[in-house]
């Protein structure tokens, strides 16, 4: 089968294969990729937190700064990636080469700013995040391999999108996994075989990054009918990069205000003691392990609802949607009853020596587990407006949950409740955000259906 033969079989099926067929075989990569990328997440929590409460707590500061990198990364490769498949799904491939080249040359350079603008400046840098003084010393050791690997963890993130966009999300899950994979391996062996304490799980996760970034471009410069990265197609244009950052706007959204209420929660948490971040920190991981694998089958959803949209297919990506978001709310019901029996042994898992933490963390963690249900919705809210290029309102559902409606109920708890506060704020905004979320939905089906 050549490659051109291959690209008409694969978009054939996502505007006419079953979508409970077609969605759920495009997101078991992306699914495990996620769930990989969480999983070496929670190792370096894991393995951190064998050494000390403000080790732990340093993790959870410099997660904040990796949120944002992150945030950075997905919202060029997000953006690149819908605008990418809809140009594919109008006939206009050359447009999107271009595209792709464009995303994964920007994202260098925004990596190799962020190097150059951390790595003088590192204790001001963690300091701004929200570390204390007893955990800066850890979190400056963390975060100095995390700057120098900047670079490749944007590209990474880029192409991951770029391929995932093209309904290549098998060969992205093998760049992800494979740097899951060895980052998990190499975190217990810098930090204690080597001696290297925080800095080696850092310096692990970004050996791990640089891999993933070698194959994932691999995989887009050699497979057939892919969407191939070339300096030749680097021809940036004020139109183009309006439609990225329109499209890719709700990432950075998303997790941009993300990061902003997690340095937030966590300099609200300084008289509480490093036990209250140590715990949070754990509590973030986690949930953000259950959150991947709903993000991941999102992600399956979105080439599908992108490319039918470009080709008028109103009523499949309506159908996509609405499966997506029965089947995503099911799976989360089960997610939320299991973790809310067993929460106090997760967090013992991480810091089984340090009660405060375990009773901090159960307690946050059960709060949270409470309206794990209504992501469903919240992150369909997210992608599916995403994903057809309705920017504005994309972009309102993903700075609400952390932005709109986090950080004021923080502002306003905290005071009022102090740690109970803390608690209970994230509940709260994510019932706000399904609200809001549930609107957008209905209101673009409604839309176009007419």
């Amino acid at each position: 089968m050549d490659s051109q033969t291959g690209t008409k079989d694969q978009y054939y099926e996502m505007a006419h294969a079953p979508v409970n067929r077609i969605i759920p075989r495009l997101a078991v990569p992306t699914i495990i990729s996620m769930l990989v990328s969480s999983i070496y997440n929670m190792a370096d929590t894991f393995f951190v937190s064998q050494i000390g409460t403000s080790a732990s707590g340093a993790v959870g500061i410099i997660f904040s700064a990796m949120a944002i990198i992150q945030a950075l990364a997905f919202m060029v490769g997000m953006g690149s990636g819908n605008f990418m498949t809809r140009s594919i799904g109008a006939g206009n491939r050359k447009l999107a080469q271009q595209i792709a080249s464009i995303a994964f040359f920007t994202g260098a350079a925004v990596g190799i700013a962020i190097a150059l603008i951390c790595l003088p400046n590192l204790h001001t840098v963690v300091m701004l995040l929200g570390s204390t003084e007893t955990i800066a010393p850890y979190a400056e050791d963390y975060a100095r391999y995390i700057f120098l690997a900047a670079p490749f963890m944007i590209c990474s993130f880029i192409m991951n999108n770029l391929l995932r966009f093209q309904g290549k999300a098998f060969f992205a899950m093998i760049g992800i996994t494979t740097g899951g994979i060895l980052n998990i391996i190499l975190d217990p062996i810098f930090i204690f075989t080597l001696g290297m304490g925080t800095a080696g799980a850092a310096l692990a996760t970004g050996l791990s990054q640089f891999i993933s970034f070698c194959i994932l471009l691999f995989m887009c410069n050699t497979q057939e009918s892919c969407i191939t990265i070339r300096l030749r197609e680097f021809a940036p244009t004020l139109k183009i990069y309006r439609e990225i950052l329109y499209g890719g706007f709700p990432s950075l959204g998303r997790q941009g205000i993300a990061s902003v209420a997690t340095i937030l929660m966590n300099t609200m948490a300084h008289p509480y003691g490093d036990a209250a971040i140590a715990a949070m920190s754990i509590v973030t991981r986690f949930m953000q392990f259950i959150s991947s694998a709903i993000i991941g089958f999102g992600q399956g959803f979105q080439p599908v609802c992108s490319y039918c949209f470009g080709a008028e297919l109103y009523q499949r990506v309506k159908e996509a949607c609405w499966f997506c978001i029965k089947v995503s709310t099911a799976v989360l019901v089960v997610f939320c009853l299991s973790g809310f029996l067993v929460s106090g042994n997760i967090i013992s898992l991480f810091r089984k020596d340090d009660l405060e933490v375990i009773q901090i963390g159960t307690a946050a963690l059960r709060c949270q587990l409470v309206t794990l249900p209504l992501q469903g919705v919240i992150v369909l809210g997210n992608m599916f407006p995403q994903s057809i290029g309705y920017g504005f309102r994309a972009t309102l559902v993903s700075i609400s949950r952390q932005g709109l409606f986090l950080i004021p109920a923080l502002v306003i708890l905290m005071p009022l409740l102090g740690l109970t506060g803390l608690l209970i704020a994230q509940p709260i905004a994510d019932a706000a955000t399904f609200v809001l979320a549930a609107v957008v939905i209905r209101g673009i089906m409604k839309e176009i259906s007419t």
